[in-house]
């Protein structure tokens, strides 16, 4: 009976492929033994050693062409190579969880371009009975303010948040939203924006940026614009309802940016 064992079934002692011992075999990660006397090669048990100490490395996470330096490594070498494998791997788990997260967000719809407290906005908003073409408006106006103006983001999400707690800016809201079937030129218009002006006057504090967190950008006012006016071409009406708004809180001394 022939000493050793043939590639296959070294291969399988192992846990690996035959296609895999050749390959490490044409890497030099492990020699090829010695054929017998009927040309074939026999896998001893220090042939097996070296193929499980190499697939054990390549297990861990090592990279083939770095297991050969060290199979021959003295051990404060060695120990210090796989503490940076160790590194290495943990900077790889890291970004394969956030990749993970973000396909979380990405199934959980909103969760996906905003953050949890902007998400919790929205469900406020369905919360209180507003449409469902509203709360998607408000939730690309949220993305688009949080990618344009995103200096300002926090500040958004906290007047919205402060003002969803006022029963009187909640309905004149809602009004605002079923004035986008009214005329530009409804009467009623000009009398929503005033009184919508009043209600965000009542709260002037809520109006005001901060010196330290003014946008300073150069074109600071287009983007306001891209965000404050986003589907106003869908409704004249709501266009003229918007500016007119901003000519009340503009008159009360209320900065509100021109394009």
């Amino acid at each position: 009976m022939a000493e050793g064992l043939t590639i296959g079934q070294a291969a399988a002692f192992v846990g690996i492929t035959v296609k895999t011992v050749r390959h490490y075999h044409r890497l030099g990660l492990v020699a090829e033994p010695e054929r017998d006397h009927s040309g074939y090669r026999r896998y001893g048990s220090a042939d097996l050693l070296c193929l499980v100490q190499v697939r054990a490395l390549a297990g861990a996470g090592v990279p083939l062409a770095e297991i050969g330096e060290l199979l021959d490594a003295e051990p404060e070498r060695f120990a210090t190579a796989l503490d940076d494998v160790r590194r290495r791997l943990t900077e790889q788990i890291e970004e394969l969880t956030a990749r993970r997260d973000t396909l979380h967000r990405l199934a959980h719809g909103d969760r996906a371009l905003l953050p949890d407290r902007a998400c919790a906005v929205l469900e406020r908003l369905a919360e209180l009975d507003f449409s469902p073409d509203y709360v998607t408006t408000q939730r690309e106006a949220l993305v688009l303010s949080r990618a344009l103006t995103p200096e300002v983001f926090d500040l958004f999400l906290t007047n919205l948040e402060h003002r969803l707690e006022d029963p009187e800016f909640v309905e004149l809201t809602k009004r605002g939203w079923e004035a986008r079937s009214w005329d530009p030129d409804d009467p009623r218009i000009e009398e929503l924006a005033s009184a919508v002006a009043a209600n965000l006057l009542g709260d002037r504090a809520l109006l005001t940026l901060p010196a330290k967190r003014r946008p300073h950008r150069p074109d600071a006012a287009s983007r306001y614009g891209v965000v404050n006016r986003h589907r106003e071409d869908e409704a004249p009406s709501i266009a003229r309802l918007n500016a007119l708004i901003e000519e009340h809180l503009r008159a009360a001394g209320i900065e509100v940016p021109r394009q």
